[in-house]
């Protein structure tokens, strides 16, 4: 359930939310709304990392292959979601903030926003991938 939990959450905010977000709200209020969202998400990614840890560690039912394969994809679907709200994010919130009212896109830096961006969606879609593989493993 928390795998499903996790994966939906994921899927949720980086193929529905935020395109809708961006859909009907002009950028700077979009990009608000979606930051938002990534943080929360990033929190729940965390505290659903642990938990899964843990009972995948504590489960007497599974063998040491299954439980090496749930590990890694917690692991990873962890590090793609630290690496996007630890490291992208804060990275991309300073730009928009140099940026000032004449947005992104009209700055110098917009080639290098629009990088950090598609990073980040790299990771969004390999911890998609590896929540799916984390849905169907932990059955």
């Amino acid at each position: 359930m928390l795998a499903a939990l996790w994966a939906g959450s994921v899927w949720g905010v980086s193929y529905l939310a935020a395109p809708s977000a961006f859909a009907v709200l002009d950028s700077t209020q979009a990009g608000s709304v979606v930051g938002m969202m990534l943080t929360r998400e990033a929190w729940l990614s965390i505290v659903l990392a642990l938990l899964l840890a843990v009972l995948a560690w504590r489960s007497a039912d599974l063998d040491a292959k299954r439980r090496r394969w749930l590990f890694w994809c917690i692991g990873g679907m962890l590090a793609c979601s630290l690496v996007v709200y630890l490291g992208l994010q804060p990275a991309m919130a300073a730009i928009r903030e140099s940026a000032g009212p004449a947005g992104v896109r009209a700055s110098p830096q917009w080639g290098t926003f629009a990088a950090l961006h598609g990073v980040s969606q790299l990771c969004y879609l390999v911890e998609s991938v590896l929540g799916a593989v984390l849905v169907v493993k932990s059955r």
